[in-house]
């Protein structure tokens, strides 16, 4: 009689593909976010722009025909890891599937990204660089990211778009447009 070898669907795991271009560009922001720094690759993300927002340290992508957002592919993203970046994106951005370029071997690989939500937000201009936000906000960033993920680890996690809000509030240098 031969033996048969099952395996559950749990432990069967789904690997993502996900686009980042703003905060996420730094390994240190994922690495406190994700608790590793998943494989990664620079990409172009092709008919979109990214854009400063008033008030916030973070960009926004929305769709802009000829535009390209550069920024990288993080490969190998676990679902309970997706959950945490849908829970770090909040209810300002919406998870898309999109196509990527990478830069590297110039193909292109099928991705999730986060949208702005609001295409028409008056709070959105020009454009957002993060070598320019690195020195100036990452450390900040950082410590908000540090307690954002406390708090998810926590019985009454408040939303991130509520942890930005409440560390930049108590902040001494509030973030300038």
């Amino acid at each position: 009689m031969g033996s048969t070898s099952l395996v559950s669907a749990s432990n069967s795991v789904h690997k993502h593909n996900v686009f980042v271009y703003g905060s996420l560009l730094a390994d240190e922001v994922v690495n406190v976010i994700l608790k590793r720094i998943p494989q990664s690759s620079p990409a172009i993300l092709h008919g979109y722009h990214r854009f400063s927002i008033k008030g916030r340290v973070y960009p926004a992508i929305i769709p802009v025909q000829d535009k390209n957002v550069t920024g990288k592919v993080l490969f190998g993203i676990t679902d309970p890891e997706l959950d945490i970046l849908d829970a770090f994106e909040d209810v300002e951005y919406e998870r898309n599937i999109v196509h990527a370029s990478l830069i590297d071997t110039c193909d292109e690989v099928q991705t999730y990204t986060y949208v702005w939500k609001e295409k028409n937000d008056p709070h959105l201009f020009g454009n957002w660089d993060f070598e320019e936000w690195k020195p100036v906000h990452m450390n900040d960033f950082l410590k908000m990211t540090t307690g954002f993920v406390e708090e998810l680890e926590g019985p009454e996690s408040k939303p991130r778009v509520e942890t930005y809000e409440t560390f930049y509030q108590q902040s001494e240098n509030p973030p300038m447009p």
